[in-house]
Parts: C-alpha cells; structure tokens; sequence
C-alpha cells in the first residue's frame, strides 16, 4: 500500500503530496497525523524555506474520510489527529503553499486558510458544507473568512456552503492566482523555491508580524471544536449523517 502522504525534498521546499486519489484524497486520522509530523519536522530543519502542499490531478482534498469521521462522532469530539494538524498549521513558522487542482471540500478549503500563498487551477472548486451535517466550521474559519471576505461573504460560504470557484476563491482573497491544471505543480514549486530563497530570518519575522499573535486563533479553534462535539450528539447532525450515508453512490 503507497503511502496516503508523500514527502520529498524539493531543493529547499518541501513538498507534501495527498496521495490517496482513490478515495478523492479524503484526509483519516493517519494522514492528518502525518501531516502534522511532517510540519513540526520541516519547523526544526534549517534546510527547508518553504512548505508546498499538493494534492492530485483534478483532487485536491474531498474533506475527511467518512469512516474515521464517524469514528470521532461516536466518540463525542472532533478527533486528536483533526485538533494536532489545525494546531501545528497555527504554530508552523515555515512559509506555507498550496496548489489546488479540483475539489477543495471542508477541510480541503479550510486548510488553505493558513497557507501564505495558494494557487488555484481553473477546474478548482472551493465548498465547506458544515452546516448542510448539521455542524459548524472549523479550523479557525470562523474567525478567518469573515475578517478575508467581511461578513456576508463569509456566511455565503460557511453557512450556505455555497461552492465558490477560481474565480471566486481569486476575488475573495482565498487564492492568489489561477493557473492551467497542467502547470500548477511547477507554478507551485516556482512560487516555494522563490520564497525559500529569501533571507529567511527576514521573511519569519514579517510573516510573524503580518499574522499577529496566535492565541485568538488558537482559541477559536478550541471553540469551534467545543461546538463542533457538541453538535456531533445532536439529533440534527445524526438525521444528516444518515441522509448522507444513505445517498446512492455515483
């Protein structure tokens, strides 16, 4: 079995790689434990200047995979792996990069809310559909959309779980740039390798001056991750489940 999260070493990027195409990428416990290592690693190695997370041709992240999702809904909380990735994307100090080809569901949109600098391919779709489970955002998104979007923006997206496409995600500031599907890998390495050859002590203290003190963010997780239990016992969020699972599968 290959491994659902490639690393390698790109000069002075690296690179993560979403390797699990056949389940559209979506992310279990495993893979977001992975992630997190490998974050916290590039975080303690001098070598690296930059952080590039890519998916697959035409899948970027289809959110979290179902069963291990269920898992954590019958344990009553969001999950350990879940609140370890979300704390160590806050507490990363590398400058971070994505490259989104397709689908970007849940957390695959919500991830990219703590990246510097994404790219989007033209067949890109951005939805974070919490509500439609019967659940709330999560991964600081509350907090961050409506101070990127304002608000009415950001209750389009993440309470209506309206599917914002390339154009949309550039025109809100999700993404800064739209490329063809074919060259978003290269564009991205460019982008890491152009970040990751600056001064390196300069670029952490703007970034740290940019993004402020953490402890807001931190706490929003934590709150989001209260509700998000909470709203995982409801009678709503089981209906949801139910009606979801019971869909035919295209």
């Amino acid at each position: 079995m290959s491994d659902p999260v490639l690393q390698r070493r790109d000069g002075a990027v690296l690179v993560l790689t979403l390797n699990r195409a056949e389940k559209k990428n979506a992310l279990t416990g495993a893979m977001y434990s992975a992630l997190t290592e490998a974050i916290e690693s590039a975080n303690a190695d001098a070598g690296i200047g930059t952080i590039l997370i890519l998916g697959q041709p035409g899948i970027f992240c289809a959110g979290n995979d179902i069963k291990d999702f269920i898992g954590f809904a019958m344990s009553g909380s969001l999950g350990g792996p879940i609140l370890g990735f979300l704390r160590a994307l806050v507490a990363n100090q590398k400058p971070l990069v994505a490259a989104v080809d397709g689908g970007a569901i849940g957390i695959g949109t919500t991830m990219i809310l703590h990246c510097d600098y994404a790219l989007a391919s033209e067949r890109a779709v951005f939805a974070t559909p919490f509500v439609d489970l019967a659940l709330v955002p999560e991964a600081g998104s509350s907090l961050i959309v409506p101070q990127l979007m304002g608000q009415r923006l950001a209750f389009e997206m993440l309470v209506m779980g309206e599917r914002f496409d390339a154009s949309r995600a550039r025109e809100t500031g999700l993404v800064n740039r739209i490329v063809a599907s074919g060259d978003i890998e290269a564009e991205a390495l460019a982008v890491a390798a152009r970040i990751a050859a600056k001064p390196r002590e300069a670029v952490a203290v703007s970034r740290r001056l940019m993004r402020g003190d953490p402890a807001a963010l931190l706490a929003r997780i934590d709150e989001e991750a209260a509700a998000f239990a909470q709203r995982l016992g409801s009678a709503e969020a089981r209906a949801a489940f139910e009606a979801f699972l019971s869909k035919p599968k295209s």
